[in-house]
């Protein structure tokens, strides 16, 4: 699924090949992929004329300003969209959904003035497109939150670290993928409450969510973790038999040693 690393990637190719061109036309074949109350006129009235010209992330949340006072675009990936700009897709071929490139998974998209395209190609039909997005119901992106933030949000709360890093509203960005991940590295229970971390446990979250996202960042995505996810794999640390249960409401693989 793509996480806040498979967004990064889309928002830079946006940055890099959309900005600053002007909109000759919208399109907006599927009602279904326009979200709080956004229809195929509005968003046509609202974007054409205009020109990107920011494009800016918030966890799984892509932001993209227009220009002359017009509305933010907010761009959702869902599991498996992927944004697509004269042909060229945003980051690595993905692993959990087809690659193919079929005209009726393009649910929506803006024709330039200079001929060129930006589509939201998905084929299973889970990502959202909106306007003036609700930018403070997320709550600090992943890359950016300080440890004293982090320490708050852990803290207070009695619930499993998986599942509280998982909530939008609290930590933006991490999904399953990178939550195992981090966990696995950082050698903490996912089902673990979050307020049982001692305050050296915090300060070594912290340092292994920065250094899991630039590592797995410069690798090409979320999906290239260390940790195998998969039935009957091993801990790659100390050769223990992975874990597989469901943690926050989503399938979760830990070690049973070195995680506590």
């Amino acid at each position: 699924m793509p996480e806040m690393l498979e967004v990064e990637a889309a928002r830079a190719v946006i940055e890099a090949r959309a900005l600053h061109r002007t909109i000759a036309e919208v399109v907006a074949p599927d009602a279904w992929y326009l979200k709080r109350g956004l229809n195929a006129p509005a968003v046509k009235r609202a974007l054409k004329g205009r020109e990107l010209v920011d494009a800016r992330r918030r966890g799984k949340l892509m932001l993209v300003d227009t220009s002359n006072g017009g509305p933010v675009l907010g761009l959702h990936l869902g599991m498996s969209g992927r944004v697509v700009v004269d042909g060229v897709a945003a980051g690595d071929p993905l692993v959990y959904a087809s690659n193919r490139e079929v005209d009726a998974w393009h649910r929506f998209g803006l024709r330039f003035a200079d001929g060129g395209t930006l589509w939201m190609r998905d084929p299973r039909r889970l990502g959202a497109v909106e306007l003036d997005p609700d930018e403070d119901r997320l709550g600090p992106d992943a890359a950016e939150i300080t440890r004293d933030e982090l320490a708050h949000v852990v803290g207070r709360s009695r619930a499993p670290i998986k599942a509280l890093l998982m909530d939008q509203s609290r930590i933006a960005g991490l999904g399953n993928l990178l939550v195992d991940e981090v966990l696995w590295r950082v050698g903490i229970d996912p089902a673990r409450t979050a307020n049982t971390l001692k305050a050296d446990d915090v300060a070594r979250l912290h340092r292994t969510i920065r250094q899991t996202l630039r590592t797995l960042g410069r690798r090409g995505g979320s999906h290239t973790g260390d940790m195998p996810r998969e039935r009957d794999a091993h801990c790659p640390r100390d050769g223990a038999m992975l874990v597989r249960r469901t943690v926050g409401g989503r399938t979760t693989f830990s070690c049973p040693v070195h995680q506590r």
